[in-house]
C-alpha cells in the first residue's frame, strides 16, 4: 500500500491537523536518527485498562532504573493508555463510524519525538496474553511502519504482570515482542547475568507488586538494558 493511500486513510480517521503533525514528527525522528544530540528519552507505555495499578508501578520501576544508567542523558516518561479509546480498525485501513472516538492520534507526536530512543511496553496478563488495549495499540503502530518504519532501530523492552508466578507472562512478553519486531525495532531482554527475554512479574494477592523481588529485579534489568543500548546507539 502506498504512503499516499495510508496518509489519506489516516486523515479520514484522525483529522487533518493531527495527521499533519504526526507526519512532521516522524520526519523529525528520521532526521534525529542521522544526527542524535542531547539527552535521549525512554517511554514506558502502560497498556492496562486500569490507571495507576500494578503494571504502571512496575513500569515506573523500570523507568527509574533506565534513568539511573545516566541521569544526565536519560529522560523518562510514563504514558498510561487507561481511559483512552484506541480502535484497531484503522490499522487495517477500515474507517471508523462518523463520530467514533479515536485517541491514538494524540499519542503520535509523543511517539514521534526525536528524543525518544526506547520504549518499554507493559501489559497485564489476560488469559495468558496481552490486553486488548495493548493489542490495539500495537496494531495502530502500523502508522509508523507505513511511514518509512519510523520506529526502526529504537530499543524496546517488555514487561508482563500476571496474577500467579507462572500465569502466562512469558507468552504475553513474546507476543508483544513479535509485534515490535514487525516495526524493525531492536528488542532486548533483561541482559546479563540472567538474560531473561523480558520481565515476568507476579502480582500477589493483597501485596503491592513491588513485593515480588525476583520480578522487580527483572523489571530493573529490562529498564537498564533498554537505556544502556539506546545510549550506545545514540553515541555511535
Amino acid at each position: 500500500m502506498s504512503n499516499d493511500l495510508s496518509r489519506r486513510r489516516f486523515l479520514g480517521v484522525a483529522g487533518t491537523a493531527a495527521a499533519a503533525g504526526a507526519v512532521a514528527g516522524t520526519a523529525a525522528a528520521e532526521e534525529q536518527k542521522a544526527s542524535p544530540s542531547g539527552p535521549i528519552k525512554i517511554l514506558g507505555i502502560c497498556t492496562s485498562p486500569r490507571k495507576g495499578m500494578s503494571t504502571a508501578k512496575a513500569l515506573q520501576v523500570a523507568l527509574d532504573a533506565a534513568r539511573e544508567v545516566d541521569p544526565d542523558n536519560v529522560e523518562i516518561e510514563l504514558v498510561e493508555l487507561a481511559g483512552l479509546r484506541i480502535p484497531g480498525e484503522p490499522a487495517a485501513g477500515v474507517e471508523l463510524e462518523p463520530g467514533e472516538r479515536d485517541d491514538f492520534p494524540s499519542l503520535v507526536p509523543k511517539l514521534s519525538d526525536p528524543k525518544v530512543a526506547g520504549l518499554i511496553i507493559g501489559t497485564p496478563v489476560y488469559f495468558s496474553n496481552m490486553t486488548a488495549l495493548c493489542k490495539a495499540f500495537l496494531d495502530r503502530l502500523m502508522f509508523f511502519r507505513k511511514n518509512d518504519f519510523a520506529l526502526a532501530d529504537k530499543v524496546a523492552g517488555v514487561i508482563a504482570v500476571g496474577g500467579s508466578r507462572i500465569g502466562g507472562q512469558l507468552l504475553a512478553v513474546e507476543s508483544v515482542q513479535g509485534a515490535l519486531y514487525g516495526q524493525d525495532m531492536i528488542v532486548v531482554g533483561a541482559g546479563p547475568p540472567t538474560t531473561r527475554c523480558g520481565a515476568a512479574v507476579w502480582n500477589q494477592k493483597d501485596k503491592d507488586v513491588t513485593a515480588d523481588e525476583a520480578g522487580m529485579q527483572a523489571v530493573r534489568d529490562v529498564g537498564r538494558r533498554v537505556a544502556e543500548l539506546a545510549l550506545r546507539l545514540a553515541k555511535a
